[in-house]
Formats: structure tokens, sequence, C-alpha cells
């Protein structure tokens, strides 16, 4: 028995007599197309969407867009790759006409619409709303981080370029050292690592490091930054990102009926400290809401955030970390004195009440202290503090907010649990099957525009395969 034969190269063969046989009816070009062509792009911010009177005709913005899209939702980010694509791929022909824009002005278009960009995502997000696709009580807020375009070794800290000033001066030193040996050893037998010659290039070498990184010190304080970036100015070095690369700190907030993303944003802040009430805000704004609970992880949290949220008629779940350094010394930490809002006191583990003593503003907050004087004699002080006068405790002005926000997350912990499979599902999709963890764009603004196609992509499949094309298309006629 033989294998399955193949037709001869030289058969003639009969291909369908139009581009759009090749297609079926529930292909995703299909939405794409018609999706693109009922939008008001220069509404919503494209450049060149009025023709020029004069000079060479250009492409149609939507003609890009549509590229662009296509290209996000199968795993084709390149712009050398979208040429090729545009020549060889029959749904692309179907989808631009034919039409095979060259590498430089696919990129241009992304470059130069970073406005429309990050419009377009919301203008689908408001087709969802639409649809009913959100379920609009319940979000939930986390950030990843995504690698920029700039090497490890690229990025400095002032820690980093001290201790690299540091070293040579250390350098410097033992060079000249050297050196002198060196005009010793004139006449004399002596043993000589370098010529003279030879430490003077090495000295004149050090120097120039040392006026370059003299320059980066001073680059971060006029620009009162802690980091400098040099092939990527506004990109960070990531703690938590992998192999603590340079990175972006990507943020999203995921509606919990389909997991669909309804707000998404990008920031070079290296925690999520101060994330919270713009995700939550800007979800609310899309999802068109009087009410709103949003959940997320201990790294949201921050009082000033919880309080934005309160007023804003959002209810947070974030657990509270103990950031107590009496903890980490395995002493008493602040979650074991019990406060009571009645009487304005504290009840630490002895028992002992600890009143309140002086306010002050620290970090731009009304702080209130508590004390108590029974610290000297308590036979539990050495496991409570190691201050001589005695513990004493930090109130924030506004710390029931906190407090109320923790008793709510310990009341429902199948909220907290329900956080992960929300957020991690989007990220896990863009990140590892579509390997887009890396970002192509170097700028803040223009990685924002990039992220906003990912995150476009990622709800167009997700609306594909919970609706399907002839249902989404019957949506748009």
């Amino acid at each position: 028995m033989g294998y399955i034969g193949g037709i001869a190269r030289e058969q003639l063969i009969l291909f369908p007599e139009s581009l759009d046989d090749y297609l079926t009816l529930d292909n995703p070009v299909r939405f794409i197309d018609a999706w693109v062509e009922t939008l008001d792009i220069a509404g919503l911010g494209f450049n060149g969407t009025i023709p020029a009177e004069t000079g060479r005709p250009g492409y149609d913005p939507r003609a890009i867009l549509k590229l662009y899209i296509y290209g996000y939702l199968n795993r084709v980010r390149s712009s050398r790759k979208l040429e090729q694509e545009c020549q060889r791929n029959v749904e692309v022909m179907w989808l631009l006409g034919k039409l095979c824009p060259d590498h430089k002005t696919i990129a241009n278009f992304r470059k130069d619409n970073l406005v429309g960009l990050k419009e377009i995502f919301k203008a689908f997000c408001l087709l969802c709303r639409e649809l009913g696709l959100f379920g609009a009580d319940l979000v939930a807020i986390d950030g990843s981080k995504f690698k920029a375009v700039n090497n490890v070794k690229r990025n400095f800290t002032q820690t980093k370029v001290k201790e690299y000033l540091a070293e040579i001066e250390q350098r410097l030193a033992s060079y000249l050292q050297e050196l002198d040996q060196t005009d010793q050893s004139e006449g004399a037998v002596l043993p000589v690592k370098a010529t003279a010659v030879e430490l003077q290039a090495k000295i004149e070498r050090a120097k120039a490091r040392q006026v370059k990184y003299q320059d980066y010190l001073k680059q971060m304080a006029e620009s009162e930054q802690s980091q400098l970036s040099l092939t990527d100015p506004d990109s960070r070095a990531m703690p938590k990102s992998p192999k603590a690369a340079v990175a972006y700190n990507v943020q999203t907030v995921v509606d919990s009926k389909h997991h669909l993303i309804v707000a998404q944003d990008v920031t070079n802040e290296v925690t999520d400290r101060d994330q919270l009430s713009p995700m939550a805000i800007a979800a609310k704004e899309m999802l068109q809401v009087e009410q709103l609970a949003a959940v997320a992880d201990a790294g949201y949290a921050h009082g000033k955030e919880l309080k934005i949220c309160q007023a804003a008629g959002i209810e947070v779940y974030v657990p509270r970390p103990d950031t107590s350094a009496n903890t980490q010394l395995g002493l008493f930490g602040k979650v074991q004195f019990v406060y009571d809002p009645v009487t304005d006191t504290y009840t630490c583990p002895a028992a002992e009440s600890l009143t309140f003593r002086f306010e002050t503003i620290e970090k731009q907050r009304q702080i209130r202290y508590y004390q108590t004087s029974a610290c000297g004699k308590c036979p539990l002080k050495e496991k409570c503090t190691r201050n001589k006068k005695g513990r004493r405790i930090t109130r924030w002005v506004d710390e029931h907010i906190i407090e109320q926000t923790q008793a709510r997350v310990q009341a429902h912990p199948e909220i907290m649990k329900k956080r992960g499979q929300l957020v991690e599902h989007p990220f896990g999709t863009i990140k590892f099957w579509w390997d887009q963890a890396h970002f192509l764009m170097k700028g803040l603004e223009k990685v924002k525009a990039e992220f906003s196609l990912s995150t476009l992509a990622y709800n167009i499949r997700r609306v594909l395969n919970i609706l399907g094309v002839k249902r989404l298309m019957a949506a748009l006629s």
C-alpha cells in the first residue's frame, strides 16, 4: 500500500472564480471588515481620513487598521511579517482587496495613530456593552510586567552608578600606583605588569567611563528619576518582572461575566500601589453603572486609593498586607492591637489601653499616635517592642476605610478566590499563548497604543468564541 498522492505541479487546476469563495461565512475576517467599516475613524483620532488633494495617493487608514487587527488576532505583530502576509495570505488579500503596503507604511501607521489605536479598544468595549456581554457587577484588577525594548545592561539606577564610580576610583588608584612603580623601575630590574604607555591608556579609558557615569547621575538628578534607561527612556527595571528585566507595568480590569477586558493601561510605575482608583474608575465609566465591586491583590493596598474608590461608589476587595516591622522581627504586629472607635483607644495583647497622645502630618497624611504608660512594668514588653519608652501605635485619620475593606475581604473569601480566575486568563492568553509578553515599540505612549491592539484582539477573540461571526454580523447590521 502506498501513500496519499498529491497533484502534479504541471497539472492545470480550477481555482474559485473570486477571493470571496475562499472564505467561509463564519470566517473572522468578515467581522473585522464589517466592524471597521462602521467606525467613525476620524472621530476616533486616526490620521489621513481625508485624502490629500495633491501628491501621491495614500492608503485608506481603514485598510491598515484592518490589517493590524487581523495581525494581532493571529499572533503577527511585526510590520515586515504583515507585509509578507499581504502577499501570500488569502484572508489578508480578501480583507485588503489585494493591497500590498510596504512594511514602512505599516509601521508608520501604528506609530502615527497612537490616539486612534487607544480609542479603538474603547469602541469595541462599547459594542460589547450594547450586546450585554458585560456583567457590570464585579471586576478584577491586576498588573503584569511586559518586557520593554531595553536591555538590562542599558538600564542604570543611582545605586548601580555609584557602585561603578567607586570601582573606577579603585582602578584609577591601582593604575596610578602601577605607574609609579613603572617610573621607579627605570634603570632597575623590577617586576612590572604593564608599560607606562599601556597604563596611561587604561587611565584615560577609566576617566572616560567616570565622566559618562557622572553624567548619568546628573541626568537622573535633573529628571528627579531613580532610574535611567538608554534605549527606551520611559522603561524601568521591574523587580518582579521575568529575570528582573527592564519592562512596563501593564494594568487590566476584567469583567466577571465573560472575562472580557473593560479597561487597560500601561505605566512605568514599579508597583501597583497607585493604580487601583484610576483603573476601577475607568472601568466604572465604561460600564456606566452607579455601583461597582472591584477586587485586587494586596499589592493594591493603599489607603488613599481605597478612599478615592469609596467616594466614587466602588466597593473594593483588597486584602490588607502586614507591613509591620515588628512582625518581621517576631514581635507583636499592629494587627494584634484592637482599635475601639467609641473610646478612640487601642487594646494591646496585655489588655492595656493605648490612648491618643498627639497628631502630625507624615507624607501628606494626617497621622494620630497612641501610647500607654504601662509598658515599663509589662511582662510582654520583650515580645512587643524594642523601644525603651514603650510601644507606640500610629493610625491614619481615615484608617477605618482600610479596616472596613479588610472586614469585607474576610466576609467574602469566595470573591478573593475568583480574582485569580478572572485576571490571570487574559494575561495567560496574551503573554504565553500569543507570545506578546514584550513590546515592539519604544516610549510610554507608543506601548500604550500597542497594548490597546493586544487587548482589542483578546476581546474580539473572546466575543467570537461566545457569539460567533454570524451573530456578530447580525448585531452590526
